[in-house]
């Protein structure tokens, strides 16, 4: 393997720093030879959740072979490094997509199962755990195991959410769903404040699969939580007017615009945050009858690059889930933080999950927000503020797109984490697999 210097960061751009990175085969074949490791995807996690600054970071985007498909079943076997993008460039045309995505298609299925992502239909589908059969990890002896719910299940059920910590994933043994095609039928709700939102969600939910809501971010008082709640399922090919019945299982290919370069930070202010939020709020209200799954998953997707946008400062994402009982003052607390705390986001995201699993993935029963901010001074102290509110509510931090929570209030948020530890300890009692993350949140 050829080790590198080079300067990486998640997908936020915050925090950045110095790595040595190894390249070659993917992953060593002596690991004994390395005390401090972590494997790292497409880089779409937003934080360090990738990062090693005082060990190895292993790329292992080349490990990205299909190795077998059942079309009777939707069953995949492929390895850890192919994305959801090449599942569905490969499989798409073929009537099958990923039965669980989060809002990005750029990620690998290694990384999908270490962050245990979510998506749309969290309330109905669950999380990525629940579309996986099995998986082949290397743990800390260099050995290969076969974790199943059966097989070594401590270790299969910690790896979700898990932020790569107990071993690199090598293959995985998914199921797809079936589709007719690759299009979906929305609707859009709009909701004139907090209380309206919260309702329509409760309503829709029974009705839809899919549910997301943006919220306006900059309204006020009685307006406070006011957005626009898009609901769908997959459409039938019986379904698709003339045009789309065409071609009813249409795959895109890579974003064609760019972000070339990183926006000068003074781009961001008031001024753009409102036109930007007239903007989304317009497409939100407008949406069509029928949507790709580009424009219904992967909005973003359709911009490379795009997180160039917030400047060379970056941005973290904070997303954070609080309990069904107390939510609505919890969640206009926040709101009303925001509101008054100078630190101004860009994207807000509202969506209810159903039931959680186990360990360290962060869906639980409740409400989410995901929220963009751009890095600025005041917003380590904000987030701090943020965190508390959060804590106080029984809820907790998603530390798969996390930048700056602390161990104590993340192990008050996950009340398994001891016997999380218990199981890294028994799978890597050497601790070789290490992160940035990993020492921020005292997992290592």
């Amino acid at each position: 393997m050829v080790e590198t210097t080079e300067r990486i960061s998640g997908w936020g751009l915050f925090p950045a720093a110095e790595n040595s990175v190894l390249r070659g085969t993917g992953i060593p074949e002596q690991l004994s030879d390395y005390s401090d490791i972590v494997a790292r995807g497409l880089g779409r996690s937003y934080g360090d959740q990738a990062m090693n600054s005082r060990g190895y970071v292993v790329p292992c985007t080349d490990k990205n072979r299909f190795l077998a498909f059942d079309e009777r079943s939707g069953e995949l076997e492929c390895e850890a490094g192919v994305s959801l993008f090449e599942i569905i460039e490969v499989f798409g045309p073929r009537g099958f997509f990923p039965m669980i995505t989060p809002g990005t298609k750029f990620v690998t299925v290694g990384g999908a199962i270490a962050n245990d992502v979510h998506g749309k239909a969290h309330h109905v589908d669950g999380s990525f755990k629940n579309c996986v059969e099995s998986f082949e990890i290397m743990v800390g002896s260099g050995k290969v195991l076969q974790a199943s719910r059966k097989k070594h299940s401590d270790l299969f059920h910690a790896s979700f959410g898990g932020l790569g910590l107990l071993g690199f994933i090598l293959r995985v043994r998914l199921k797809l769903r079936k589709v007719e095609t690759t299009y979906f039928r929305q609707q859009s709700f709009r909701a004139r404040n907090l209380d309206e939102m919260l309702d329509l969600i409760d309503e829709k939910d029974a009705e839809f699969p899919y549910s997301v809501a943006w919220v306006n971010p900059l309204a006020r008082g009685k307006t406070l939580g006011k957005g626009v709640l898009t609901a769908g399922n997959h459409a039938g090919k019986e379904e698709l007017p003339k045009k789309l019945a065409a071609e009813p299982l249409k795959i895109t290919g890579l974003p064609a615009l760019n972000v070339p370069v990183f926006l000068p930070g003074f781009a961001l202010n008031a001024l753009t945050l409102r036109m930007l939020n007239r903007i989304i709020d317009f497409i939100q209200s407008h949406a069509g009858e029928f949507a790709h799954y580009d424009k219904f998953f992967y909005p973003l997707d359709a911009i490379n690059n795009w997180n160039r946008g917030y400047g060379k400062r970056g941005f973290t994402q904070y997303q954070f889930v609080v309990p069904v009982e107390g939510a609505r003052k919890t969640i206009r607390k926040i709101l009303e933080e925001i509101s008054d705390g100078g630190c101004h986001p860009f994207l807000n995201v509202l969506k209810k999950f159903g039931k959680g699993t186990n360990y360290l993935s962060f869906p639980m029963p409740g409400y989410t927000f995901a929220i963009d901010f751009p890095i600025t001074r005041k917003l380590f102290p904000f987030l701090k503020k943020l965190d508390a509110l959060v804590l106080d509510a029984g809820g907790r931090i998603y530390a798969g797109k996390d930048a700056t929570l602390d161990a104590q209030s993340f192990a008050a948020m996950y009340p398994e984490l001891e016997d999380w530890k218990r199981i890294k300890k028994k799978y890597d009692p050497l601790n070789r697999f290490q992160s940035d993350i990993g020492r921020r949140l005292g997992l290592v």
